[in-house]
């Protein structure tokens, strides 16, 4: 089975904040930023990087669909 490396990119202008998105990442990936977008709101960004799986749980749960997921398969 091969191993799989994910990424996601939020769409900072778009994104509300109301980090859904975060209890919905299994591995931590995602927090909210301590800067504001240009609306106010703090947004949500790759706090953990090397830990995505690319799972699409955050996107699924993003009630404004501003989360975009990519997944790579890693060679072993």
């Amino acid at each position: 089975m091969a191993k799989v490396r994910g990424a996601i990119v939020v769409d900072i202008e778009a994104c509300k904040g109301c980090s859904v998105c975060v209890p919905a990442c299994p591995t931590d990936v995602i927090a909210m930023a301590k800067e504001v977008n240009g609306k106010g709101y703090h947004y949500a960004y790759m706090a953990n990087p090397e830990a995505c799986t690319g799972c699409s749980n955050c996107s699924i749960v993003c009630p404004d669909g501003v989360i975009t997921v990519y997944r790579v398969k890693l060679k072993v």
